[in-house]
This record gives C-alpha cells, sequence and structure tokens, in this order.
C-alpha cells in the first residue's frame, strides 16, 4: 500500500517534471498540506526523499525549493548508470545464485501483472527490485551501494519514462532478456542488454519531456 508521503512525493515529482513550479520558487507547506489533504508530517517526507533526488533544495528556515536539474546533467547520469548496470549485470552472471534468479524470476511476474493492468506505479517497484537484486548479485558491495545510489537520484525520472507509449511492454521484453542472459550465465549480454535498457531510458524520459513541453506552448498559446 502506497502510503501518504509516496503519494504526496509522486505528485509532486510528476508536477515538478512537468514544469509547474519554476526553478527556485519556494513551495509552501500551506498551500501543498490543502492541496494533498495531508498533514505537514507526510509532506516534510515527501519534500526530504524529493531532495535525495535532487529535486528539491531543503534550505533551514528557509525551506523547500524546487530544483530542475538540467536536462543534460539528467542524461549524462543516466550514461553512468548505463555503464554501472552493464557492470552489475557482468558480475551477476558470473556469481548470481540461483535464489536470487528465483526472486529475479518473481519481480518479472509482477512487472507482467501491472503491464496487464497498466499500472505504472505497480510496474515501477517491482522494476526496482528486479534492478536492486542485480546490484546484490554483482557480489561487490561498493558497486551496489553507489549503484543504488544513483538508482534513487534517478527514479524520477526513471519511473516518468515509463509513462511513453509501449514502454512498459518494451521495458518487461528487455526484463526477460535481461534474466535469460543471467540464467545463462552470459555475463557479455547481460552486460550489453543492462546497458542498452538504460541507455533507452534517458532517451525515453527526453521524448517525453519534449511532448509535455509541446503540450504546455498549445495551452500558452490556446
Amino acid at each position: 500500500m502506497v502510503s501518504r508521503a509516496d503519494a504526496v512525493r509522486e505528485k509532486l515529482e510528476e508536477l515538478i517534471i512537468e514544469g509547474a513550479f519554476a526553478s527556485g520558487e519556494r513551495l509552501d507547506e500551506t498551500t501543498l498540506s490543502k492541496k494533498f489533504n495531508v498533514s505537514r508530517t507526510p509532506l516534510r517526507e515527501a519534500f526530504q526523499a524529493l531532495a535525495a533526488s535532487g529535486l528539491l533544495d531543503l534550505q533551514t528556515r528557509r525551506g523547500a525549493f524546487v530544483r530542475h536539474p538540467a536536462f543534460d546533467e539528467v542524461i549524462e547520469m543516466f550514461e553512468v548508470m548505463a555503464e554501472m548496470e552493464a557492470f552489475c549485470g557482468k558480475l551477476a552472471a558470473r556469481r548470481i545464485t540461483q535464489n536470487t534468479l528465483h526472486a529475479l524470476s518473481e519481480t518479472v511476474v509482477l512487472c507482467e501483472a501491472a503491464v496487464e493492468s497498466d499500472d505504472i506505479n505497480g510496474y515501477y517497484n517491482a522494476n526496482e527490485t528486479f534492478h536492486f537484486l542485480i546490484y546484490e548479485a554483482s557480489g561487490n558491495a561498493f558497486l551496489s551501494k553507489e549503484a543504488r545510489k544513483l538508482h534513487r537520484q534517478l527514479k524520477p525520472f526513471r519511473r516518468m519514462q515509463l509513462k511513453v507509449r509501449g514502454r512498459l511492454n518494451q521495458s518487461l521484453a528487455e526484463h526477460r532478456m535481461v534474466l535469460d542472459a543471467l540464467v545463462a550465465g552470459d555475463s557479455d549480454s547481460a552486460a550489453d542488454i543492462l546497458r542498452d535498457h538504460v541507455a533507452i531510458q534517458g532517451t525515453k524520459f527526453n521524448d517525453l519531456i519534449v511532448s509535455y513541453r509541446r503540450a504546455s506552448q498549445k495551452a500558452a498559446t490556446a
């Protein structure tokens, strides 16, 4: 069940990424508490999560200020993430256990169910578990820690790119290919598929932002 803080965070993520708030704009807690019908506690928890993703700048005694990462910065982060995931996959193909393979298979089943019901949030949650299991299966604690850290920074953008038409089915197909490569112990294929899987997420996110901008421009001129 999604907590109130998570629900607020997800909505604020969308609003920030879609440009509903100007970069540098201060978020008013009273206004947002009324808007989302929540107390300030879950709102502040959401602010903390968004700050960890780089979408808010929390300033002591001043409040929360919106931060729009430059698109170049986001794409560069996706490039690094793609290589980190490729390395995790390469190591995991050699070191993964049967128990972890079984757990990965279960996440694919959950992803399939989410695709059937067009549940983007459900898909993302299972997808996140899928990737975290691969990081752990790499057997490299430092790599796993850094991959998780960057994954969390990219979370708003990885989640949003799933809204691109056809992306859920495409992502699911890629997960199946990754799982097959890991089962086969094919380290090169696992690395290549994961690299492409993450790189295309950056491309899809870029596509989504372009469509949002066009829609905003049409609305402004209507």
